[in-house]
């Protein structure tokens, strides 16, 4: 059966089982995994890389049957390790829909220590099969063939603890502690004030699901535009600390993969508004980066910082 190139209408970053399956047969191969590099040149299509014009697009196969997109988000003004590498959109694209495992994934181009360090999060990550498109002949290949010898959460957590893509609830309580912001008046003006309650409710939800295992700060942030859509995203710690990817970074991927923000060179997605949830009394804080992010990626928005204590204090 001869393969066909595979078709994906608009920027979507989510494919449905069902549908994967219909594409599969359509595209002319025997099965899903076969269609994940068809769709990498897609992928690659939906990166916003600025600084490096440099394309990286990935396509992962979840246990449940969906397909992941993930594609490189760069940013200018901010310092490059602000930057969100393909394989971490993919992943982070999976946390926020629920996923609960990648079985494989096609990529551009073969991933860098960074992301190969970051997928060491995902239990039995070693099996994980990768295929790199740009190989001169691409075939499939376990992450542990990339990192032989790696560290990771084995080193650092006690068994039981669940790792990025196991469900996460984390013990906030409800007393909310105000972790410093801008003035109320934008969030007055949106809404009527409707605006920063949900604003809130999303960032604390993004908090109580995210992975921070190493730092106990768990943390989520939540963005609005001016048609009060609202995008949210989890904390995602690396047990190698600098993989780790922040709320900020994991908003901007549910904003692009909800097909949000223009990304254009004056540097204004079209964020009127922002808010961070984090746990209080954590060794770690997200607020002065909160600000520093959206300075850099909207001037002027609003943001509104919350710290929740632990309810395993009270």
């Amino acid at each position: 059966m001869e393969e066909k190139p595979a078709r994906l209408t608009g920027a979507r970053f989510l494919i449905q089982a069902e549908e994967a399956e219909a594409m599969a047969k359509e595209a002319g191969v025997a099965a899903v995994t076969e269609l994940l590099p068809l769709l990498v040149p897609a992928a690659q299509r939906l990166a916003r890389p600025p600084i490096s014009n440099y394309r990286v697009g990935a396509v992962g196969l979840g246990t449940s049957g969906r397909i992941f997109l993930g594609a490189n988000l760069e940013f200018p003004g901010l310092p490059l390790n602000h930057s969100v590498h393909a394989e971490q959109f993919l992943v982070a694209n999976a946390a926020a829909h629920g996923e609960t495992g990648i079985r494989c994934f096609a990529v551009s181009t073969v991933p860098c220590g960074h992301c190969r360090q970051f997928l060491q999060e995902i239990r039995g990550s070693a099996e994980i099969q990768i295929l790199v498109t740009s190989d001169e002949e691409p075939a499939f290949r376990p992450l542990a063939s990339l990192l032989p010898l790696p560290f990771g959460p084995p080193d650092l957590l006690h068994k039981g603890v669940p790792l990025l893509l196991e469900p996460h609830d984390n013990a906030l309580g409800a007393t909310v502690v105000p972790g410093g912001g801008g003035g109320r008046g934008l969030f007055d003006a949106i809404g009527e004030g409707r605006m920063e309650q949900r604003l809130r409710a999303a960032a604390e939800a993004a908090a109580r699901a995210s992975h921070a295992p190493y730092s106990g700060c768990a943390a989520g942030f939540a963005v609005a535009d001016v048609d009060e859509r609202v995008y949210a995203g989890s904390y995602l710690e690396s047990a190698a600390y600098n993989p780790s990817l922040g709320p900020m970074q994991a908003a901007m991927v549910a904003w692009v993969a909800a097909g949000g923000g223009g990304g254009g060179e004056d540097g204004g997605w079209g964020i009127v508004a922002a808010t961070l949830v984090e746990e209080e009394a954590a060794v770690v804080s997200h607020v002065g980066t909160a600000r520093i992010f959206l300075e850099a990626m909207a001037p002027g928005a609003h943001l509104e910082a919350y710290r929740l204590r632990s309810s395993k204090a009270d």
